[in-house]
């Protein structure tokens, strides 16, 4: 017991010391055994501490290189445990629903608070997705990151946090529907993309819930159609 309270007492010594310092995600941490002299500790308690931090999505370490900021530190693939819920038409639903909640008043935001070069990289996705649907590639990877970039521009400490998590839904819908909204997604992100680029709050909150209408829309289409699937 005392080691283990030892080290989870210098796993949160050196998560302050990340913060304190200002380390960024992909800085390199000192090697271990300067960990170990600076927390007058042995390098065993240094490396359980460095596992409980790469546990939370903190850390992760590169062989023969060193110990690395995790990128979007702290959070994980999974932190809702998606892939245990068995019926994914009803997830995917429900996902939608908290995504038409929150992502028109983030849009919004990002039409307020958004700079050129923010509208520039938004412009740049938006290019990138439609290429690979009309090329019949799977565009989830991008689109995502399109959606996660509006939660940026918003300006929001949260929402970036947030959208990443409920983007999930993406993945689900886009294998869910066999990618049937092609074009839409084509036009609902450009029409989201002029109303943030026009700085027009109204536009933007309005693409974003259209944009989000038509998905969930066909995902209670499909509902209707298998039988044993009807909302609960």
């Amino acid at each position: 017991m005392e080691n283990e309270a030892l080290f989870q007492k210098v796993s949160e010594a050196l998560l302050d010391y990340i913060i304190q310092n200002q380390f960024k995600a992909g800085d390199r941490l000192p090697k271990e055994s300067e960990l170990a002299a600076m927390f007058g500790v042995g390098r065993s308690t240094i490396r359980e501490a460095i596992r409980e931090l790469k546990g939370r999505n903190i850390l992760n370490s590169r062989k023969g290189s060193g110990t690395y900021v995790a990128q979007d530190p702290g959070i994980t693939d999974d932190p809702l445990g998606l892939v245990f819920i068995e019926d994914k038409q009803k997830l995917v639903s429900d996902m939608l629903d908290m995504r038409m909640w929150l992502e028109p008043w983030i849009a919004a935001k990002a039409a307020l608070y958004a700079t050129e070069e923010d509208i520039r990289h938004l412009h740049e996705l938006a290019d990138i997705i439609e290429a690979q649907i009309l090329a019949g590639e799977n565009h989830q990877e991008k689109d995502i990151e399109f959606h996660v970039y509006i939660a940026k521009c918003s300006k929001n400490l949260l929402a970036p946090l947030i959208v990443p998590i409920l983007q999930q839904s993406i993945a689900l819908f886009i294998d869910v529907t066999n990618r049937a909204l092609g074009q839409e997604t084509i036009e609902t992100h450009r029409a989201l993309l002029r109303g943030i680029e026009t700085h027009d709050v109204f536009a933007a909150h309005s693409a974003a819930t259209l944009h989000l209408g038509y998905n969930k829309a066909i995902i209670e289409t499909q509902q209707r159609a298998v039988p044993g699937s009807a909302e609960q």
